[in-house]
């Protein structure tokens, strides 16, 4: 991992701005392709029409914005600004000024890839998150408003939507079937330019990355390729020879920000279940085995480097590190120190292996794990839990779960209670904020620390919150009397 330091990881993204480093009906059936004898040229003329159709354009519009902000205060501003002796009204608490700025616009593009003829199109998270305006261009230039379904930041896919009828698609194939070699297809918008293939092989299978995400450890088992990806590409296809689409390209791996040697690709069957969950219940059910840990060999080296002799039976797999108290590890007897090597008969030898098949399974479903305790070969099925400790379907929450009204507060509210923004609580009835104390006319600062500058602000913290391991709010404001108080509202469906 010490040398990830090194490298810039690009996501597919335009410059404009500047971001870095996201079960269906298969919907065509594809001749049989034979098989080339080794030594022979592939054609890929017969995936590249296949995929051109649909892998779309996306365009990103964020418009601009007046926020109010919070600025370091200059010590001399008082005696030289514009208020002279008196000083500014808007001064903050804690050598801080409030300031209203407008946040210029915003424009981006990406790809995306129509995966029913009813408009559903996969892309990334990254390419539509924060989005005002989405608009997707076909091959055929064709221009669609498109509005999203659902996103999932931890796998970074995203799930959008344009009104449209028989429109263009590409089978699924089952990226699980993809062999090291072989050569695949990446289609999309790289650099603002329409309609590109370029081709290469498969480098490598369940490469991790690492990171965090919204709701914990990042899904990390990405595709590795040599074909060339670059900023735009994101959210396009990886193709292979029979015109199946078996990744959606991620991101690329650069000293320099544009394509030299790797790009990643999201695998089909974690996209899969993703975009079934996101249909279904607007937010990904995910399956908890709640261990700390990393690749078996990492481990060994990091002791090695401490001059410690290490021998767990194996050379290969997963360490656990630690195991979450209440978790579906624990209640199966799994401990730190131990190794898992298999799940589902299926061997593993990495984390990113392991990532992958937990993340087709669903709360409620069981794992059969063969792992070494003490060097002893041992097997337990285990019933996976989700991030909340239970086997329930988690749904986003929405503002009616809070059973209140609220609106922005007023230039007069700000000016009687000193305050840059807030939402004022207009009604109150039954739900999670009468539950939680708090009472008309309270004006809600702050939740969870993220400032409510707009109802929308709120609605999105709502709807993250909802499928966290604790779903509550910490709500900070003032009551209508000028006492400041804080409340805990408990968020679920």
């Amino acid at each position: 991992m010490k040398m990830y330091g090194k490298y810039v990881f690009s996501a597919m993204c335009i410059a404009a701005l500047g971001l870095s480093a996201g079960a269906f009906i298969k919907a065509n059936a594809t001749p049989a392709i034979e098989s080339v004898a080794a030594g022979q040229p592939v054609d890929l003329t017969y995936a590249a029409e296949k995929a051109l159709p649909a892998v779309v354009h996306i365009k990103y519009v964020q418009n601009s914005k007046v926020q109010t902000v919070e600025v370091e205060e200059d010590p001399f501003s008082d005696f030289f600004g514009p208020f002279g002796f008196f000083g500014n009204p808007d001064r903050g608490n804690g050598g801080t000024q409030k300031r209203r700025v407008q946040t210029p616009k915003k424009e981006a593009t990406g790809s995306g890839v129509i995966i029913s003829p009813d408009g559903y199109i996969v892309t990334n998270n990254h390419v539509v998150n924060g989005a005002d305006e989405l608009t997707v261009t076909l091959n055929d230039n064709r221009e669609f408003s498109a509005r999203i379904i659902g996103t999932d930041p931890n796998t970074d896919l995203a799930l959008i939507k344009v009104n449209g009828k028989n429109l263009p698609t590409l089978p699924i194939g089952d990226s699980d079937n993809l062999k090291v070699g072989e050569w695949v297809l990446a289609v999309g918008n790289p650099y603002n330019l329409s309609s590109t293939v370029t081709a290469g092989i498969v480098s490598a299978k369940a490469r991790s990355m690492g990171g965090e995400g919204t709701n914990g450890p990042q899904i990390s088992s990405f595709i590795q390729t040599d074909a060339a990806i670059n900023p735009g590409n994101s959210g396009g296809a990886l193709v292979n020879v029979k015109g199946e689409l078996v990744g959606i390209n991620a991101m690329l791996y650069s000293q320099t920000g544009s394509y030299s040697g790797y790009g990643f690709a999201i695998p089909t069957t974690i996209m899969n279940k993703v975009v079934d969950d996101l249909k279904q219940y607007g937010t990904v059910q995910r399956a908890v085995l709640g261990i700390k840990g990393g690749d078996v060999l990492n481990y060994i080296n990091a002791q090695k480097e401490d001059n410690k002799t290490v021998d767990l039976g194996t050379n290969e797999g997963v360490y656990v590190a630690e195991v979450v108290e209440g978790s579906s590890a624990s209640a199966a007897g799994i401990v730190k120190g131990d190794v898992i090597v298999e799940a589902d008969g299926k061997k593993i030898t990495k984390m990113a292996e392991l990532q992958e098949l937990l993340s087709k399974k669903r709360p409620g479903e069981q794992v059969t794990l063969t792992y070494f305790h003490n060097k002893a070969k041992k097997s337990k099925t285990v019933t996976l839990k989700n991030a909340q400790g239970n086997t329930k379907v988690i749904k986003t929450a929405d503002l009616d779960v809070l059973g209140a009204s609220f609106r922005p507060i007023t230039e007069q509210q700000k000016k009687e209670y000193d305050l840059g923004f807030g939402l004022e609580v207009t009604k109150v009835g039954k739900g999670a904020i009468k539950d939680g104390g708090i009472g008309q006319g309270f004006i809600m600062q702050y939740a969870n620390d993220t400032p409510l500058k707009s109802i929308s602000d709120l609605q999105e913290l709502v709807k993250s919150v909802s499928t966290s391991k604790d779903p509550v709010l910490i709500i900070k404001g003032v009551w209508p009397t000028g006492k400041r108080d804080y409340k805990v509202v408990k968020v679920s469906e």
